[in-house]
């Protein structure tokens, strides 16, 4: 009898401390302080490393003016913003500002959020650099493997989003920005997204997808809007010579040049980027792309599926 009330107390006192960890899988921030933490960086750093579960950090409304480090191993994080307009993480670092050393910080030390962890996802959130027109100036440098964001809009003007990892999903987000905009050597998908081609703006895309990777970026049924001036704007250039970009049944506005794509002054990109289209509308599809560019047929878009582009991946599912 005595061994049986012993165990029963045991774990009495155990539910406590499993109910507490439990809590610990969704974190809340709130500038107010009625959350877990004030600030999004905290939160960050409470994640455990090597963590296998997902941690959800809610993020109350309000603009949070951080430099945020998701650093790697603090992996299956999901950042869940209480409202995408409204819950606004933002920093004003720029590529030419000077480090107490006097050397600029470059674009890599301008984003305002770094993502270095794997699988990691943000939905209703506004990810935002205000430095404001003064060249390359990141909202989001994003690393690690398997990253999705859905519902989130991404603000600046120069190089905006560095896609840097491995694989990544963007659906249902608002993206903007001026020259090369979208940036970097991931294979990424664009899901119904609008990509908002501002003033003083000239290139979209600039990827720089390894020679060993067969898809690069992919847009699907996206819209590309913008203030920008009738045909000022190119789909894309190489910042490396392998560079791939698609754009499947988008609607292009009249920002787009016809050329539709730009060999960054190296004729010798010609013969190693890929750069494609099928199906696209809008005032922007009009005109004679470049020469060695693509039109797919109905057969070869078919080939560009999730299955296929992101291999034993689907970002559609939890």
């Amino acid at each position: 009898m005595m061994l049986a009330v012993r165990l029963t107390l045991v774990l009495y006192l155990l539910l406590p401390a499993t109910w507490v960890q439990a809590q610990k899988s969704r974190l809340v921030v709130a500038a107010d302080g009625s959350g877990d933490y004030q600030t999004v960086q905290q939160a960050l750093d409470a994640v455990p490393d090597g963590q296998t579960q997902v941690t959800t950090i809610f993020i109350r409304k309000g603009t949070y003016r951080e430099k945020l480090t998701l650093a790697a191993g603090k992996n299956f994080v999901r950042l869940l913003g209480e409202d995408a307009a409204a819950t606004i993480l933002t920093y004003d670092d720029y590529a030419q500002k000077k480090t107490p050393e006097g050397k600029d910080i470059g674009t890599s030390g301008s984003a305002s959020f770094y993502v270095r962890a794997t699988d990691f996802s943000a939905e209703n959130i506004t990810f935002a650099n205000s430095a404001g027109p003064v060249g390359q100036a990141l909202a989001i440098w994003v690393g690690g493997d398997r990253v999705r964001f859905k519902n989130c809009r991404f603000l600046g003007n120069q190089d905006t989003i560095y896609t840097g990892g491995r694989r990544q999903y963007y659906q249902d987000c608002y993206i903007e920005g001026t020259t090369d905009y979208i940036f970097g050597a991931s294979t990424a998908w664009f899901e119904n997204c609008e990509l908002y081609c501002k003033k003083g703006g000239s290139y979209l895309t600039a990827a720089s997808t390894p020679d060993t990777v067969r898809y690069g970026y992919v847009f699907h049924q996206c819209r590309l809007t913008g203030d920008a001036p009738p045909e000022s704007y190119f789909l894309g250039r190489p910042w490396r010579p392998y560079a791939r970009v698609v754009f499947l049944q988008c609607a292009l506005g009249s920002c787009i040049k016809p050329a539709g794509w730009h060999n960054w002054g190296k004729p010798t990109n010609e013969a190693t980027a890929y750069y494609a289209e099928y199906a696209s509308t809008g005032p922007g599809a009009a005109g004679q792309r470049v020469g060695w560019s693509h039109q797919l047929t109905k057969l070869e878009a078919k080939s560009y599926t999730l299955d296929n582009v992101f291999r034993d991946w689907n970002p559609t599912k939890p």
